[in-house]
């Protein structure tokens, strides 16, 4: 396939999902946590500047901080319908939103702390029901930078340096599967290289795949799991630390942030045997600025954070 077909292929399969309507944004609405579901719905938690504070020293939507309780308002987008749901009191700063079977959600913190009382660790994690009524709550680890839940109801989790380094028991391990009630379900085995960083997530179909680097080669991996066996395949990725990776089949599309900048570097590969090779590298113009947790893969499509405008990229 020549440049200008490439070129050609990757934007046709561009596409644009959702922004934040302009009467969200005029009413005083920011748009904050984001995920998509395992049936391709987009879903945004709204949040009030009422309730926020902004710290100038960070770039994009993450830099707003939110004083405990607020309350927000979850839009889940679905085709061209769109279903907004009331959360009130919510008793914590998250930092990841998760979708869950049937129109359940999480609202995830990533760091947690020891709770020396119960000799535990205090929940970082609040399961919400259908209605945006708070169901359960527990620990999913500690500095989470990656999280996705899979097809059942499972959450998935990579690690950061200092959940990795900080004592929690699943953290250590740098990638953890757990329940959709919070319990330790799946831990690591014959991995290449012991992780310190998580990266990015994605699924396809039953398989969950966790992107991460290590602190001994400096190499960055594309870790699939089956969760109903447990089995792990990890090949090196052809992107050095990605924001945003989908794969479909033995394509892949990741993504790296020019970080605060309308641009991404969008790469293409295809699985040869055992290896992931590129195929195509472009920088790619996009409608917002790019920040952190920018980017979630989900059955062969990346969605990807812009501003307040979300696109899905085909693998």
């Amino acid at each position: 396939m020549n440049l200008l077909a490439r070129k050609a292929r990757s934007d046709a399969a561009t596409h644009h999902v959702w922004r934040l309507p302009a009467a969200d944004a005029e009413r005083g609405y920011q748009a904050l946590w984001w995920s998509v579901g395992p049936a391709g719905e987009l879903a945004v938690l709204l949040v009030h500047r009422r309730y926020l504070d902004h710290n100038r020293y960070v770039k994009g939507w993450v830099g707003w901080r939110p004083e405990v309780p607020f309350s927000g308002e979850l839009v889940t987008i679905t085709g061209q319908e769109e279903r907004r749901t009331p959360v009130k009191d919510i008793r914590m700063r998250p930092r990841h939103l998760a979708l869950l079977p049937d129109s359940r959600f999480l609202l995830v913190s990533g760091r947690t702390f020891p709770d020396e009382t119960e000799g535990s660790w205090a929940p970082n994690a609040v399961m919400f029901s259908a209605s945006g009524t708070p169901e359960a709550e527990f620990c999913v680890g500690d500095d989470i930078p990656a999280l996705v839940t899979d097809v059942h109801g499972g959450i998935w989790t990579a690690y950061g340096d200092e959940g990795i380094h900080g004592g929690h028991p699943e953290s250590a391990a740098g990638l953890a599967g757990w329940t959709s009630q919070g319990r330790a379900a799946w831990a690591p085995r014959g991995l290449p290289d012991h992780p310190l960083q998580g990266c990015t997530a994605a699924t396809e179909g039953e398989q969950v795949w966790l992107v991460w680097y290590s602190g001994s080669s400096g190499g960055t991996f594309l870790t699939r799991i089956t969760p109903s066996t447990g089995d792990v395949v990890s090949r090196p990725s052809p992107v050095p630390r990605p924001d945003g990776f989908a794969v479909g089949g033995n394509r892949a599309v990741l993504t790296r942030r020019n970080h605060d900048q309308r641009s991404v570097e969008l790469v293409r590969a295809e699985l040869d045997g055992t290896t992931w090779a590129v195929t195509s590298r472009r920088r790619l113009r996009v409608p917002g600025r790019v920040v952190l947790y920018c980017g979630q893969g989900r059955d062969g499509s990346l969605w990807l954070r812009t501003g307040d405008t979300w696109l899905r990229i085909q693998a």
